[in-house]
């Protein structure tokens, strides 16, 4: 619990130490303010409210910050990868790889495999970190502008919400580049212990290494044929 000051009106959130040096420099920024001819209202702001911090061990700002840091950790149940890829392949032939979501545990090594239902519609499956077991889901794609990105989202109802955006984008050396998005999530209202395994930072770090792997794979063993090509 937080010790409140003497008026108990705020949270003490600065130490000692912190309060003298505060003290000292809010006296100091009256003092010039004072020895000037013309009064300077953001320096009498700034001493003022530095007295203020010191007297009552409150800091606004460490208290914003703190509360923003709570309401990240809130936000635990989610984990999204962002990352920006350039290859050294043509944007049909990157577009075309990635639009097969089959290939995608080629080089997504978090997951088992991906099986195209239809046009849209496909099955994921996802091995739960430990082997203790796995998360099965399907996802529509609800975007689609060929050769240039796609999207997709896990349908209503799925145990864990999955979205994915990829943009392609010509370079000047004959590459392209590859703007990934990908996020997961616990639907509202469902905290299992399997999500609880699963959305943590290990398997951030987990998806972020997945996401980074595509550049090696597909120009290194897609280009020369070892395991497979794209369709």
């Amino acid at each position: 619990m937080q010790a409140t000051n003497a008026a108990g009106k705020h949270a003490v959130n600065i130490g000692d130490n912190e309060r003298v040096l505060t003290a000292l420099a809010g006296s100091l920024l009256l003092y010039a303010t004072a020895k000037k001819h013309t009064v300077n209202t953001l320096l009498l702001l700034g001493g003022g409210y530095l007295l203020y911090r010191a007297v009552s061990g409150h800091c606004a700002v460490r208290q914003a910050l703190s509360a923003r840091g709570h309401r990240e950790e809130a936000q635990a149940g989610e984990i999204k990868v962002r990352a920006q890829l350039v290859v050294n392949r043509p944007r049909t032939e990157v577009y075309a790889f990635w639009r097969r979501l089959e290939n995608l545990p080629s080089f997504m090594r978090h997951l088992e495999h991906v099986d195209e239902l239809n046009a849209k519609t496909s099955a994921w499956k996802l091995k739960l970190p430990g082997g203790t077991g796995d998360i099965r889901w399907e996802a529509r794609i609800v975007k689609e502008e060929e050769g240039k990105e796609f999207s997709w989202h896990s349908v209503a109802g799925a145990p864990i919400e999955n979205t994915g955006k990829i943009n392609f984008a010509d370079t000047p050396a004959r590459g392209t580049r590859v703007d990934i998005m990908i996020a997961y999530r616990h639907p509202e209202g469902i905290i299992s212990e399997g999500m609880a395994q699963l959305l943590t930072q290990a398997f951030r770090n987990k998806v972020e290494e997945d996401v980074h792997r595509f550049k090696q794979y597909i120009e290194n063993e897609v280009a020369a044929g070892v395991n497979g090509h794209a369709h």
